[in-house]
């Protein structure tokens, strides 16, 4: 059998940054035929594409993301952590959902698919595209990490614009202008104060003010500001997006993005269960089968420079794996 701490380490040497990960894709889909799996690759964008590889179907479906954050990190063990970029955020869990799965068919079953996607951190494109697959699982387990907990839940997402308009001028005469970034900068601190709804389980809605953009020179009045805020939702978007917009009425104009629904998990008796505060593509995935989510190390070293996976995490990972799956295709 395969060892899950050698193989992470080969995935981890990859650089594939979110746009760039055909040499892991190549790598993944080269390990799965070498290993008598239906292999499916289904180009995403010009060298990118997802990886689907299946036997009998009508199971379980393993999936998680090849790409991760830049910039890329080699990676190396120190005691007993392997580093590197990815070695929790996914690539040590794409390691151990292969050894999983190369176990479970050693053993005799059949009915596991793997579908390793791109353009998580970016997009989730690979997600999208993976959709239009012709699934045929009940169950999906996706893997981000969870510090080998099973998430209950996960908060959603919503993206939003936010612009002030102003009139240009000279600096020196700034009373044939009208600044844009001054009321942004009144408007912003008001944000925290909107009545945002709370979950038992997910917890607080949140928002963060994530950029603000205005201006052009230190001389010249500005005519524009921006600022893009995310709200972390643990309830239906309609009435936040309702308080928002009283919020922004004549003040400021809103341009909505991205929109992620909050997600309740399916778990099994004999793990931890805790919810997630960050978004997954499991929303966008929902023609693989009843979700679950599951995966070694923590979110809170995941895009650091320190990112890291303790090698007896991702080694038990495999036995976890293997028993979700196990208690999923007896259900």
């Amino acid at each position: 059998m395969t060892d899950v701490v050698a193989l992470a380490a080969e995935l981890l040497a990859i650089q594939s940054s979110t746009g760039s990960e055909g040499p892991a894709v190549d790598f993944v889909a080269r390990w799965l035929i070498a290993r008598g799996w239906n292999v499916t690759t289904q180009e995403v964008t010009k060298g990118r594409a997802n990886v689907w590889a299946s036997r009998d179907g009508n199971g379980v479906t393993f999936s998680t993301h090849l790409d991760t954050v830049p910039p890329y990190i080699p990676p190396h063990l120190e005691n007993s952590r392997l580093y590197g970029r990815g070695a929790c955020d996914a690539k040590g869990i794409a390691a151990a959902m292969l050894c999983a799965a190369e176990r479970l068919v050693a053993a005799g079953e059949q009915r596991v698919d793997l579908l390793f996607v791109v353009g998580e951190e970016k997009g989730s494109d690979g997600a999208r595209a993976a959709n239009h697959l012709a699934a045929t699982s009940r169950f999906l387990v996706n893997g981000e990490p969870t510090e080998s907990k099973l998430a209950s839940g996960a908060k959603g997402s919503q993206r939003v614009i936010v612009r002030t308009r102003g009139r240009a001028a000279h600096s020196a005469y700034a009373e044939l202008g009208v600044s844009a970034i001054e009321p942004m900068l009144a408007l912003l601190p008001t944000a925290m104060l909107l009545p945002l709804p709370t979950d038992p389980v997910l917890g607080n809605t949140t928002v963060n003010i994530g950029t603000i953009r205005g201006g052009t020179e230190a001389n010249i009045i500005p005519a524009l500001c921006e600022s893009e805020l995310m709200f972390r939702l643990v309830s239906d978007v309609g009435p936040l997006r309702e308080a928002i917009v009283q919020w922004a009425d004549g003040k400021a104009e809103l341009e909505w993005g991205s929109h992620i629904p909050m997600q309740r998990f399916h778990t099994i008796p004999g793990f931890e269960v805790a919810p997630v505060a960050y978004t997954s593509d499991i929303p966008l995935l929902n023609r693989w089968g009843t979700p679950l989510l599951f995966g070694p190390g923590s979110i809170h070293v995941a895009h650091t420079t320190d990112e890291f996976i303790d090698v007896e995490e991702l080694r038990s990972a495999v036995d976890a794996y293997e028993r979700i799956a196990r208690a999923v295709l007896a259900s």
